[in-house]
């Protein structure tokens, strides 16, 4: 404290030397009319002198009088070096050295905003940025960020305000740090403690929590060892189907995101398929909302490698819906290759078994630059339409202007010239005049 004491005063000795400095050059400018640039100059660099000076106080630690490398906040309001600060929570003080205020809680909030602008200040002045707990790619390491992470889920059962305080840094870490992905898995009952503040009401009952917790959970399965934590959680994948209902949009869009991701394992997608998934989300794509829609349309396309669930989408009406996304030109690409990934059961061939779909299929390949949309058009007219006469005579009429199909068999993919020269090999038969 001593050492701190010392610097402290010199950082404030020199601050008064270079304010009484700027005040005496400041009084020439004013009084003096021809004043020289020199004396312009010379104020410029007091300010800028005067301006590090008050910077590497405001980015010094209280306690240890050195440059913060990770400044936190204590429930006091003030920020403190992350080392010298849980040095005094360690030897049992409850109070705020400065304040003396007695501290409601001991957790410790880093500083982003202050470790941004000392990083940046270091930069600029040529100054090695002081150590983080964390290193270059956000890992943890101390035993400090487990104690730190865990008692942020701890304050999920503490007051409103904790928690949506926790909510909002358990969010940030979740993102920006894998580390604290990885480490999730090691606490106890950690999905329980995660979303029982959203079990205990109705699911929106206070949407920016929602939102929080459910943008962590998403965060949270980027690691696959927390995958199995989820699917063995009775109360976690109900939570998120309801969350694709209720909620702020992005809660809706990263509960899709998230059941995307769990849908990565056939016994998970029968598990969410049979929990009621395939509604909602089909809602959610029928929305339209242009962050939300694509997430959903992923869910659904990984949902849909289940045969049962298939059945589900297509029963829902899936086929109709996105044949409308499609002709409003709304994301065509990914809901091309979905309806390719539906035309492979006997229930969409029925619903895709109309002229217009057979038209507007062909519309695409001719208008679209990409070759894989294009190849599940020409594979989705091949599921439809190799065993419809009538199906075929359109294709075979359009031909006469277009060529379309001929295109494909000498200008596509492997896949798409394997499909294409299937289709025309049967119209041959059929039209022999023509292709």
């Amino acid at each position: 404290m001593a050492e701190k004491e010392v610097s402290s005063a010199a950082a404030g000795g020199r601050e008064e030397e270079l304010k009484k400095e700027l005040q005496s050059v400041v009084k020439k400018i004013v009084d003096e009319d021809n004043y020289g640039i020199e004396i312009t100059l010379k104020a410029i660099s007091i300010l800028s002198d005067l301006s590090d000076t008050v910077l590497t106080k405001k980015f010094r630690c209280p306690i240890s009088g050195e440059i913060m490398g990770d400044p936190v906040v204590l429930s006091s309001g003030l920020t403190y070096d992350r080392p010298s600060i849980q040095k005094w929570l360690n030897e049992g003080n409850l109070t705020c050295p400065q304040s003396k205020e007695v501290l409601s809680h001991t957790i410790l909030t880093p500083n982003c905003l202050v470790r941004k602008l000392i990083s940046s200040w270091c930069k600029g002045h040529g100054v090695a940025v002081p150590r983080s707990h964390q290193d270059s790619n956000g890992e943890m390491s101390t035993e400090f960020d487990r104690v730190y992470f865990n008692s942020l889920v701890t304050k999920m059962f503490s007051s409103l305000t904790d928690r949506k305080e926790a909510a909002k840094e358990l969010r940030r870490l979740t993102t920006a740090a894998p580390s604290y992905r990885a480490v999730f898995f090691e606490f106890t009952d950690p999905i329980s403690r995660l979303i029982g503040p959203i079990l205990e009401g109705s699911v929106d009952s206070d949407p920016e929590l929602q939102e929080d917790l459910i943008t962590t959970f998403m965060n949270m399965l980027v690691d696959s060892d927390n995958m199995k934590l989820v699917a063995d959680n009775p109360d976690a994948i109900p939570l998120l189907i309801k969350s694709l209902e209720f909620g702020t949009i992005e809660t809706r869009k990263n509960a899709a995101v998230a059941l995307s991701m769990l849908s990565s394992d056939n016994d998970r997608r029968l598990l969410i398929g049979n929990a009621g998934a395939p509604m909602p989300l089909l809602q959610l794509l029928r929305e339209g909302h242009p962050i939300a829609m694509k997430e959903a349309a992923s869910a659904i396309l990984n949902q849909c490698v289940e045969y049962n669930n298939k059945e589900k989408f297509i029963e829902l009406g899936a086929v109709k819906v996105l044949l409308e996304k499609i002709r409003e030109g709304k994301l065509v690409d990914e809901l091309i290759n979905l309806v390719a990934q539906l035309s492979t059961h006997p229930k969409a061939v029925n619903e895709l078994s109309e002229l217009d779909t057979v038209h507007c299929l062909l519309g695409i390949i001719r208008e679209t630059e990409s070759e894989r949309t294009k190849e599940n058009c020409v594979a989705i007219l091949y599921n439809v339409c190799l065993n419809d006469v009538g199906l075929l005579k359109v294709i075979w009429t359009e031909g006469i202007e277009h060529q379309t199909l001929a295109k494909l068999v000498d200008t596509g993919t492997a896949r798409a010239k394997r499909k294409a020269t299937a289709l025309a090999t049967k119209i041959g038969k059929l039209f022999p005049t023509i292709l």
